[in-house]
Formats: structure tokens, sequence, C-alpha cells
């Protein structure tokens, strides 16, 4: 891990900015199974992510695991790179792009 935890700590809480339940009811939707790239099962790795990321946000900080750390510099790290993509210039609200990072939880309409 090439960032300190006190690094991943300050960009998680920056940019993953949906709430545990806002999350779970996101990957509920038909719009979070949509998109995204299948990691082998037929559930896609951000879906995946997405569940992980509900895990964390009701872990104590003092209680993650190394596990817990990485997956949150990934988080981090797809999130940045996303969003630097740029969204669609048209109807933002119902795009993939969108979909996709809410899947990672972030919502760039927030």
């Amino acid at each position: 891990m090439s960032k300190s935890k006190d690094e991943i700590w300050d960009e998680w809480r920056d940019l993953v900015n949906m709430s545990p339940k806002e999350i779970e009811d996101f990957l509920d939707t038909d719009e979070s199974k949509s998109v995204g790239q299948d990691s082998g099962d037929g559930e896609s790795k951000g879906h995946k992510s997405g569940k992980k990321i509900v895990e964390i946000k009701h872990t104590k900080k003092d209680d993650l695991t190394e596990g817990d750390w990485d997956h949150m510099a990934k988080v981090v790290g797809y999130i940045k790179r996303h969003k630097a993509q740029g969204g669609p210039d048209d109807d933002v609200e119902h795009s993939d792009w969108r979909y996709s990072l809410m899947n990672w939880g972030h919502d760039p309409m927030k």
C-alpha cells in the first residue's frame, strides 16, 4: 500500500459520499445490477464492492483489517479514475456512469 492509512481514510471519507443504507438500497435496484464488469459469477465487481463498502462503513476505524484498508484504497482509486473520465453531457442522473460510481459508494449528483 503506497498511501498511508490516514491518507486513505481522508480520501475515503471525501469520496464515499453515500450512507450504508443508500448503498444497500441502490444495490437492490436493476440499475445497480445492469452495470459493471462481471466478476466471473454473474455479479459485477462494483456490485460486490458495494457490499464490502457497506461492511466497512459499519466497522470502527480501529477495527478495520488490512484487507479492509486495501479495499478502501481500491475504492478511492476507482472513484478517482471514473470521475476523471467525466460523465455524459446529458442525463447524468440516469447514466451507466453514475450507476457504476454508485455501486462504489459515490453519487456524483450529491
